[in-house]
């Protein structure tokens, strides 16, 4: 795992709770290791569980009538999985997998709900989670409408060494594959934009990205500080 595992009563979504409505709480969840590889629940299931992630990450899939799956999102340390599903009881859209060894916590649903119903300080932590996952989900859509491949794939390298804190390189967190459909395109274009992207300054060995020119990359690629830099609230990763 490449985060630090947090506490349940460390979360950041309980900061504002007394230490009663924490230990309340808690109560009604468990703490759960998953192993990779591991299907949480599919899509179309109803939600039994508000599931947090305390160390690893979930991804989140996509999939047609004909099978085909894209990777739409990786939540990490301090997410919530799919809160709007569980606070309306509503069927997951996406299905959710474990792609490394994580840690949960696994809060029952109905009590859950009823928390954040009869708790204004727990309600606007949620809040603050809900908005988070809209503006990350906004930024996925104007990427993905606004710009090419290859724009899509340096933003996405710049972005990642930002959030890695390593602004000469980038690791990939997941096989190029998912990558690529992460970002809406096919493995082999993927690949393409990495060998278009060598004339901006990159290098690529495996998994590692070498950035020589981080500005030359941003200005070639319409690197928008708003859209692609971390808002000043993330939670730490």
């Amino acid at each position: 795992m490449t985060d630090e595992e947090v506490a349940p009563e460390a979360l950041q979504l309980f900061r504002a709770l007394s230490v009663a409505m924490r230990t309340d709480l808690l109560r009604n969840a468990v703490v759960h290791s998953v192993a990779s590889g591991t299907v949480l629940f599919e899509q179309g299931d109803v939600p039994t569980f508000q599931l947090i992630v305390l160390a690893g990450s979930v991804q989140l899939f996509g999939r047609s009538a004909d099978g085909r799956e894209v990777l739409i999102e990786a939540v990490r340390s301090q997410d919530l999985v799919i809160p709007a599903a569980v606070l309306t009881g509503a069927p997951y859209l996406m299905q959710a997998r474990v792609p490394e060894p994580s840690r949960l916590l696994l809060i029952h649903a109905a009590a859950f709900r009823a928390a954040v119903e009869t708790n204004p300080l727990l309600a606007q932590a949620v809040i603050g989670s809900l908005a988070q996952q809209f503006r990350r989900m906004v930024r996925q859509i104007k990427s993905l409408k606004l710009r090419t491949a290859i724009q899509r794939v340096g933003c996405y390298l710049l972005a990642l060494s930002q959030r890695q804190r390593t602004p000469d390189k980038a690791v990939l967190p997941f096989e190029k594959m998912l990558i690529a459909s992460e970002l809406g395109i096919t493995r082999e274009s993927f690949s393409r934009a990495l060998s278009s992207l060598s004339n901006s300054g990159i290098q690529v060995h495996g998994q590692i990205v070498v950035i020589h020119d981080a500005s030359r990359l941003a200005a070639e690629c319409g690197y928008d500080p708003v859209t692609d830099g971390p808002d000043t609230d993330d939670f730490v990763v």
